[in-house]
């Protein structure tokens, strides 16, 4: 029997997390040992169980899978993390790198791209999806405005746009509402933008706010 691989799940969709699942289910050196609707309780999950590998969302309720996986590295548990995300967005890429993510997939990716990148960080590589850019995950510029907002200017663009007020940010990253009202402001400072709404459309504008399907099953 080959050794397994213990994967937590991690996204607030539960018809996602029961998509991949099914996926993963068919491998047999993969077993889903959790999955968790926020990364409040991947936290708690990862202290608890220890799992090799955890795929994370990034826009979810509560705290981000951003930070999330930003306080999960910090514990230094071994953990590898896989970012799984609507986001195609090489800006974002580059700020999950340097927090220290481990790969980075879309949910549009072919079930075979994601069994590909698991094995690979299980071997202490790291690894992006084949169409973003190529390996190895490093930093890159591609000479937009969001390259000089920091991860947590990131993060609170990300939070803005998908409706959250300054109090729900500031529970949600154990900051006060003044210091996001401070990120804000730097953020505005630095983006071609002046309000929420220009906010919103320049996020769509860079693939940062758009749709994609769920990890497709292989073909036979």
């Amino acid at each position: 029997m080959l050794p397994q691989i213990k994967i937590l799940l991690v996204d607030d969709h539960g018809l996602v997390l029961n998509g991949i699942h099914a996926i993963l289910s068919t491998q047999p050196d993969m077993n889903v040992i959790g999955e968790v609707t926020s990364g409040e309780d991947a936290i708690i999950f990862v202290r608890q169980t220890l799992p090799d590998v955890i795929l994370m969302d990034i826009s979810m309720d509560g705290i981000s899978g951003m930070e999330a996986t930003r306080r999960i590295l910090k514990l230094e548990l071994g953990c590898k993390v896989i970012m799984l995300t609507i986001h195609k967005n090489e800006v974002l890429l580059n700020k999950m790198a340097n927090i220290g993510a481990h790969g980075y997939v879309t949910k549009g990716c072919p079930a075979d791209e994601l069994y590909k990148a698991i094995r690979a960080v299980m071997k202490g590589k790291t690894y992006v999806q084949s169409d973003l850019i190529p390996p190895p995950f490093s930093p890159k510029k591609s000479n937009t405005p969001l390259d000089n907002l920091s991860a947590r200017e990131m993060e609170v663009m990300l939070m803005i746009v998908d409706g959250k007020t300054n109090q729900q940010m500031a529970t949600a990253l154990n900051i006060s509402p003044k210091t996001i009202s401070t990120y804000r402001s730097r953020m505005f400072a630095k983006l071609p933008v002046d309000n929420n709404v220009d906010l919103t459309k320049y996020a769509q504008d860079e693939k940062l706010l758009i749709t994609s399907p769920v990890v497709t099953k292989p073909n036979k």
